[in-house]
C-alpha cells in the first residue's frame, strides 16, 4: 500500500469509528425496575427486609451510576397498592410480603429510591400501572383497607384477574387522586405509564363492560371508539393534574411497540404484521395524546431485532420518529432478550443491542433507550455493560430538554476555586430548583467546547468535585441545570 493509500484508509477508518463511536450530549440513558413478581426488585428473598432491600437498591443505583444512566424509571404501583406510604392505597405485597402489611423495619422506599437516585443524578421516572388490580394472586389476598373492599362496584373481573372499571369517573378521579398525591409529595422527575390501559384480549372473551356502556355511552354508539375515549379523558386529566401541580415533572408513555399496522390504517399505520395493535386491541391511541400534547414524552417497545420479518426494529424505529409530534422519542429495548436460545440468531450474537443504540443516534427524533429490564444489566447478558462502558455510553450524557418544558433558565454557579485538587463553587439557585452540575475539562490547547460530552469530566448533585490531574487543564468550567433541565451559562476557572 502506498503512503497515499495507507492516509487515505486511515482517515476512513477515523471517521468511520467517530461515526461509531460519536456521543451525544443529550441522550435518555435509563432502565425499568420492575417489582411487580419481584421481577428485578426487591430479590424474594429480600421481600419484608428492610436492610435487605436498600442493599440491593444501592447496587442497582450504583449499577446505573457507573453505566453513565441518567435515569430510572421505579415500579412504585404495580396492582393498585404502593411501594410507598399512601392513604390511598396498601403497601405492596411485592414489597412486604402481605399486603398493607409493613416491613421489619418501616421505610418508604420510594422516598429511599428518590434520594440516593438524586444523589447519583439519576431522574426518577415513577412507574404506574392504571388499572390492573390483581397479578398472580386471588382478590382475597387484598388487604382490608383496599379500595376494591371500599367500593366493589368500580371493578370488573376479566380472565383470572381484576380491574379497575375504564368506564368509570370514579376509576379516573381516584387515579388522578392517586397520582396528585405522589407528585405532592415526592420529589419525583416524572409519572410513567406503560403499556397495560385496557388489557391484552384473551381468545374468545369480551371484556366485560356491555353494563357500563349501556349506562354511560356519552354520546357513543361504537364501543371501541367509547373505549378509546375512556382512556384518552384519563391521559388528558393526568396530564393537567401533575402540571397544576408541578410543572416541571414530566408524564410519560411506554406502549406497546406497534400503533396499527398498515393493513389496518394504509394512512398512518407502520409496515408491520403485528398480531396486536395499541389502538384497536388496547384502546390506547398514542398518537391522538401525543398529537394534543398530553404526554411529554414516549418510549414504544420495541422488543424485536432488527429485520425480524412482522415488526422489524428499525421499521419501527423510523416509524415512531415520524409520529412524535414534537415530543421526546426514546426506544425501549430488550437486554432481556440476550442470550435467548429459542429466539431469533440476532439475540445469540453481544452486539444487537448496541446495534440498535446505534441506529437511534441515527434517526433524527429518536433521543435514547430505556431498558428492560434492570436484571439483564445487573447479570451483564453477553457483556452489554462492558459494550456501553467502553463505547457507546463512555462519555457522560445530560437528560433532553421536554420540549413542551417551560424555559425556565439556570443560573451559573459562582465563586469556583481550586484548592490542590478539590474544585469547588456555589450555587445561585434560592428557589431549591437545582438538580445537578455539569464539571468541564478543557485540556491545555483546546478550544472549550461545551457541546461535546467528551469533555464533561463529572457530573454531580454536589458543589466539590475531586479532579485528578488538574494541571493537564488549561480551563475548568462548571454548569448548573435545573429542574426543567436547562443548562446555564459556565462558570470558568482558567489555570
Amino acid at each position: 500500500m502506498t503512503p497515499m493509500k495507507r492516509y487515505v484508509a486511515l482517515l476512513l477508518l477515523s471517521s468511520a469509528m467517530f461515526t461509531l463511536f460519536a456521543q451525544p450530549k443529550r441522550e435518555m440513558r435509563s432502565a425499568w425496575i420492575a417489582t411487580v413478581a419481584n421481577i428485578d426488585w426487591p430479590s424474594r428473598e429480600a421481600v419484608g427486609h428492610t436492610a435487605f432491600q436498600k442493599q440491593e437498591m444501592t447496587a442497582i443505583l450504583d449499577t446505573l451510576q457507573s453505566l453513565r444512566m441518567n435515569a430510572v424509571v421505579f415500579q412504585v404501583r404495580p396492582t393498585a397498592d404502593a411501594l410507598y406510604y399512601s392513604e390511598f392505597e396498601p403497601l405492596s405485597s411485592w414489597l412486604t410480603g402481605v399486603q398493607g402489611k409493613d416491613n421489619d423495619t418501616a421505610y418508604d422506599a420510594l422516598q429511599f429510591v428518590c434520594e440516593e437516585a438524586h444523589k447519583r443524578c439519576l431522574d426518577v421516572h415513577v412507574w404506574l400501572n392504571p388499572y390492573r388490580v390483581t397479578n398472580g394472586f386471588k382478590r382475597e389476598s387484598l388487604a382490608e383497607n383496599h379500595v376494591m373492599r371500599q367500593h366493589p362496584e368500580w371493578f370488573v373481573q376479566y380472565g383470572d384477574k381484576w380491574y379497575f372499571d375504564p368506564a368509570l369517573d370514579e376509576t379516573r378521579e381516584f387515579l388522578n387522586r392517586v397520582v396528585a398525591d405522589i407528585v405532592e409529595r415526592y420529589d419525583i422527575d416524572a409519572i410513567h405509564f406503560d403499556d397495560y390501559f385496557y388489557p391484552y384480549k384473551i381468545a374468545g372473551k369480551q371484556f366485560p363492560d356491555d353494563d357500563s356502556f349501556a349506562a354511560h355511552p356519552r354520546g357513543f354508539t361504537d364501543k371501541e371508539d367509547w373505549r378509546r375515549n375512556n382512556v384518552n379523558m384519563v391521559i388528558e386529566e393526568l396530564q393537567n393534574t401533575i402540571k397544576s401541580r408541578k410543572p416541571w415533572v414530566e408524564f410519560g408513555i411506554s406502549p406497546f411497540g406497534v400503533w396499527r399496522n398498515a393493513s389496518s390504517d394504509s394512512i398512518r399505520g407502520s409496515q408491520t404484521k403485528a398480531g396486536c395493535q395499541n389502538y384497536d386491541d388496547l384502546y390506547a391511541d398514542i398518537l391522538l395524546w401525543l398529537e394534543r400534547g398530553w404526554i411529554d414524552y414516549v418510549v414504544p417497545q420495541l422488543y424485536w431485532e432488527i429485520g425480524k420479518r412482522v415488526a422489524d426494529y428499525e421499521v419501527l424505529a423510523r416509524w415512531w420518529s415520524q409520529y412524535s409530534y414534537g415530543r421526546n422519542l426514546y426506544i425501549g429495548q430488550a437486554p432481556y432478550q440476550l442470550g435467548n436460545q429459542k429466539g431469533a440468531e440476532a439475540w445469540r450474537r453481544p452486539n444487537e443491542v448496541c446495534r440498535q443504540i446505534a441506529l437511534n443516534r441515527s434517526i433524527e427524533g429518536v433521543q435514547g433507550s430505556v431498558f428492560f429490564s434492570m436484571n439483564s444489566l445487573m447479570a451483564n447478558k453477553l457483556g452489554i455493560c462492558d459494550s456501553l462502558r467502553g463505547d457507546y455510553y463512555r462519555s457522560y450524557a445530560l437528560p433532553p430538554i421536554a420540549l413542551a418544558a417551560e424555559n425556565e433558565l439556570s443560573l451559573p454557579p459562582v465563586n469556583m476555586r481550586l484548592d490542590g485538587h478539590i474544585l469547588s463553587w456555589q450555587t445561585q439557585d434560592t428557589s431549591r430548583n437545582s438538580h445537578r452540575f455539569v464539571v468541564y475539562g478543557f485540556p491545555i490547547g483546546v478550544t472549550p467546547d461545551f457541546d461535546n460530552p467528551e469533555y464533561i469530566i463529572n457530573v454531580t448533585s454536589d458543589t466539590t468535585v475531586m479532579v485528578d490531574e488538574p494541571d493537564r487543564f488549561e480551563a475548568l468550567c462548571v454548569t448548573e441545570v435545573n429542574r426543567y433541565k436547562h443548562e446555564s451559562a459556565p462558570c470558568i476557572l482558567e489555570n
